[in-house]
């Protein structure tokens, strides 16, 4: 009888030593398998979960302007006073609604090539008025002209051109017209063959962004989605001048915080101020500093300058109501009002299997002016502006369904796995500790006996 009971006391024992190690092995198995599965459905190639939601956005991408409507142009351009702006907006578009087009798989290379139509659609509801809405914005035309044609006697030629068509440093524009393009009179007059519509986006619609060549992540899931090739360059030697896409080569994030986005633990990513430093602070930067009087000797920071990817435009972006900006840039402009929470760039990702589910890219496109004698519109100015035109945040977040979606595929089933993993160690331990301490307990009884 005494066998009997404690040779079921071992075996409790043993048997809850075995739940227990089954559960500690299981964590290691668990996530292995987790993780082969998650790197096979991340992979961009036919079939995967990964590759379906980047030919089309999974959800919804909007592009919110916000426009600087000039509350005192006629003050400014005759007296060179302070710019004093008042932001209006949002102005909302659905955008990246357009499947990627001609995507090519190169197996050997483990890459993926591709043609990004553009395409925006007007989203009333999501905005305060509508395309037909009328700013007071820079003449972009005019403010480029002594930057595009520094000669005195051309400025002296084109500012008969820019009075004949009444033209001033500044002009009323719709939505429409700023954003996606209008004759400019200005242009139209000039008896030469010139490109005459102007738009700080045009053109957009109807045209493609590309050719990329990204990598699969086949061979190396580290890499999935990074850009190997824009036109033609390899990402790390494209030169200073040749693409836009150089503005945002040295473009990285750095960890923020960790949040819960519709029931899903993700980590925030947030675009350091180190980005838009000076190139004294931050060589990388180097591209972006093409002039010494402006800039300063490159020590001013918050803004790059990106003319030499705009044809010598004077476009120059920065964080939205220039924040983190040299104080000096914002000083010449009244009515901006910069803070973190709403001007910040920022990227929302699952850390288990890295999937972006919301972001918020933010940015500023300004326009520098500067005097210019020979011409009537600008004549009048005293120092040199950096101009702010709009701002705009470009947004997504997953959508409540795919939310659910992935909370039940995912998240839902790794918390299961970990439960069951933890049920099985301790009741394992449980187990264990309690069939040894009966059998000790069993053993002492009977030598006492």
């Amino acid at each position: 009888m005494g066998c009997n009971r404690n040779c079921g006391l071992i075996t409790g024992a043993v048997i809850g030593a075995a739940v227990a190690l089954f559960g500690g092995i299981l964590m290691p198995v668990g996530d292995m398998l987790i993780e082969k599965t998650i790197k096979k459905e991340s992979v961009l190639e036919e079939g995967t979960i990964a590759f379906k939601n980047w030919v089309k956005a999974g959800a919804n991408v909007y592009r919110q302007f916000w426009i600087f409507d000039v509350q005192n142009p006629d003050e400014v351009a005759v007296n060179s006073s302070k710019i004093k702006v008042k932001q209006r907006g949002p102005y909302t578009y659905r955008v990246r609604y357009l499947a990627k087009d001609i995507i090519t798989q190169d197996s050997k290379t483990h890459t993926v090539s591709f043609l990004r139509p553009k395409g925006a659609i007007f989203e009333p509801s999501l905005s305060v008025g509508t395309e037909n809405d009328t700013f007071t914005v820079l003449n972009l035309a005019v403010a480029a002209t002594p930057h595009l044609y520094p000669s005195t006697f051309v400025q002296i030629i084109l500012n008969v051109f820019i009075k004949n068509s009444n033209s001033f440093m500044f002009q009323k524009r719709t939505l429409k017209e700023l954003l996606w393009g209008y004759k400019d009179p200005f242009l139209s007059s000039v008896p030469y063959s010139i490109p005459t519509t102007v738009g700080v986006f045009y053109p957009y619609n109807n045209t493609a962004d590309g050719v990329y060549k990204i990598f699969s992540g086949k061979d190396d899931i580290s890499k999935v989605a990074r850009i190997d090739t824009y036109k033609g360059y390899i990402l790390h030697l494209i030169p200073c001048h040749c693409s836009f896409l150089s503005v945002f080569r040295s473009f990285y994030a750095v960890f923020g915080a960790e949040i819960n986005l519709k029931g899903i633990p993700v980590y925030r990513f947030v675009l350091p101020s180190r980005i838009f430093a000076s190139p004294l602070q931050n060589p990388d930067n180097h591209c972006f500093c093409t002039e010494k009087i402006i800039s300063k000797d490159c020590t001013l920071y918050g803004v790059l300058d990106i003319s030499k990817c705009k044809e010598g435009k004077p476009v120059y972006i920065s964080l939205p109501h220039f924040l983190h900006a040299s104080p000096e840039i914002a000083e010449p402009i009244e009515g901006l009002s910069p803070n973190e929470e709403e001007h910040s760039t920022y990227l929302d990702v699952e850390p288990i299997t890295g999937f972006t589910l919301q972001f918020a890219q933010r940015m500023q496109i300004n326009i520098l002016v500067k005097p210019a004698k020979n011409i009537v519109a600008l004549k009048g100015l005293k120092h040199n502006y950096l101009v702010p035109i709009l701002w705009l945040n470009e947004t997504a977040t997953i959508g409540d369904e795919k939310a659910e979606m992935f909370r039940n595929q995912v998240t839902g089933k790794i918390n299961l796995l970990g439960l069951v993993e933890m049920t099985l160690m301790s009741v394992g331990a449980v187990m264990f500790i309690a069939f040894t301490i009966s059998y000790c307990a069993c053993r002492l009884k009977n030598r006492l006996n």
